[in-house]
Order: structure tokens, then sequence, then C-alpha cells
């Protein structure tokens, strides 16, 4: 190991911020034109502001996401992921409330939930009772019509569990969403919270206890421990205020803490932020080269099922 740390950018046309950070040390491409790493020894802080200095507005031209990684155990061995805007683009309880014809009030709430400004498992109550009465093929309508992965999270995940990782999709949303979605990105396991309805039309209730913020990190210790990982082999990655203590526990012991799209008060926290590239970038961040990212086939579209 030459070095201690890389300095890791992707951006969209990298070879131009290249040029920029060339007196930092000597290039590794790991995708041509894309991302690349330069090795260093020093301080990580001073580097990457130095680095983000000397990228100025060329950054945010170029949408780069600027960060420095310890190359020590680079490559995690486990990889914990929230669901909702970051393996799929939407927010799932927000949609439902939009066929309800009541988005705009579920929207609000869910908005200050994931900027930590309420309690997520009150805000979980609230908008979900709410929902009381809207017939259970709403959730298939979402699913068909709103639940889209996010670019590069199946090769994300096929990446990964080929080199050895377990993966664990862990979210304050439902599991009628999180099982399909596991299935469609190809992770291990998953985890989130149970929707009460009659057959035919939602209880507005909710499985208890809640799956929030720090729920999210025990299912992240009791993953590491399951598969007898240290922390510093762990991944945890989202995008809202109940991901940041996950965030914080793996960046904090050695391990990634990625804040993806993130609000402000969990980009400002984590260690690590993807702020304008797809979920391909927590491959780079690991030091894969593009020719070892794995590309499975495209999953079999499932049949309507309603069933909870």
């Amino acid at each position: 190991m030459r070095f201690s740390h890389v300095l890791n950018v992707i951006a969209q046309d990298a070879g131009r911020l290249a040029a920029r950070l060339r007196s930092f040390g000597e290039l590794a491409w790991l995708a041509e034109g894309r991302a690349f790493d330069i090795g260093f020894d020093g301080d990580p802080a001073a580097v990457l502001k130095t680095a983000r200095a000397a990228a100025g507005d060329l950054a945010t031209e170029l949408k780069a996401d600027i960060n420095v990684v310890a190359c020590q155990g680079r490559r995690k061995k486990l990889l914990v992921s929230d669901m909702e805007s970051t393996i799929v683009s939407c927010e799932c309880l927000d949609e439902l409330a939009a066929i309800a014809g009541i988005g705009p009030k579920i929207a609000a709430i869910t908005e200050r939930a994931m900027r930590g400004e309420i309690a997520f498992e009150g805000a979980l109550r609230e908008r979900v009772a709410l929902l009381k009465g809207l017939p259970v093929t709403a959730l298939e309508e979402v699913y068909r019509e709103k639940v889209k992965l996010i670019g590069g999270a199946r090769e994300l995940v096929a990446t990964m569990k080929a080199n050895g990782a377990r993966t664990l999709l862990v979210s304050g949303g439902f599991t009628w969403f999180t099982g399909r979605v596991k299935d469609a990105a190809g992770f291990d396991e998953h985890q989130s919270n149970t929707l009460h309805d009659d057959g035919k039309v939602l209880s507005g209730t909710v499985g208890e206890p809640i799956l929030g913020r720090e729920a999210k990190l025990e299912a992240l210790k009791r993953a590491l421990a399951e598969q007898e990982f240290a922390p510093a082999a762990a991944i945890a990655i989202g995008d809202g205020a109940n991901d940041l203590a996950m965030i914080r526990y793996a960046g904090e012991n050695g391990g990634l803490g990625i804040a993806f799209h993130a609000k402000p008060l969990v980009a400002e926290a984590a260690g690590t932020s993807i702020a304008h590239n797809d979920l391909k970038a927590v491959l780079y961040l690991q030091g894969y080269c593009e020719g070892e990212i794995v590309t499975p086939p495209p999953p079999k579209p499932e049949p309507p099922v309603y069933k909870l």
C-alpha cells in the first residue's frame, strides 16, 4: 500500500478536473473520463479542503463529488442502505398520499421528518393515519408506476456481492415495498415497517415498534455481529435524518458513512457525500474500476400481488 488515503473524484467530465488537481499527485483512473484517485499521505481533512478549493466553480459545473477515502480496508464487506430516495427515486408514502388526494399535506410532514425537525416515529404514525381507508390496490399502483431504481443500484449490489459482501436494505417505509425492491435490486435482506390493512383498505396503523433512526443503527450493528465483521467493514448510506445514526457509526468506526443526495443536516454530518452522481459512485469510492463492475441481468417482471 503506497499511500494512506486517496482523493477520489467523480464527475461528468473528470478529465477537466484532473488538470486542476494534478499537483496533488499521480492520477489513477477508475473509469476513463469519469472517476479517478490520487493517492497521498498526510492530513485527510486538509487535503480535502484544499482540493475542493482548487476545483472551485468547475466542480459545481461538472457536478463533481470529491471525497477522501482511507486505503486500508477500502473495499467493504457489508452494505446497509436506506431505500427511498437512495435506492429508489421516490417516497412511497408520499405517492400513496397523492392517490388519496392529500399529497401536499403528507409531503410536508415527510420533508420535516427527513430534515430532522420532527421525530420520525411520530411523523410516520401521523401520516399513516391519514391514509386510513385507501384501497390496498394503491400499493400496486405506486410500485408499478412510481418506484424506479436509481441508476447504479443493481450494479452496486451485484458488484459488492460478487466480492463477498452482505447487503441489507433498511427502510422507515413498508415491507410491501422493501420486499419487492430487495428482489429488484438484488439485496440479500430487507427490514422495514408493516402497514396494516383489512384485506381491502388500509387500516391507518403501522406495526410497532417502528423502525426509525435507532432501529436502523441496530440493524447495522446486528448485521456486523452476524457476519463477524468489524465496523470498519461497513458502508451505511442514506439521505434523511433517520439514516444519520447508522451513517455516523460507520464513518466514525473506519467504515464509509455516505450521505446520498441528502438533506443538508445529513450531508453536513456525514464524512462522505455523493451529491451529484448515481450509485456507481459508491463503487468508485471503494476503488472498483469500471471493468470490475458487475451488471446483472434484469429481474423478471412480477405479476400483480395485492396481499400485504
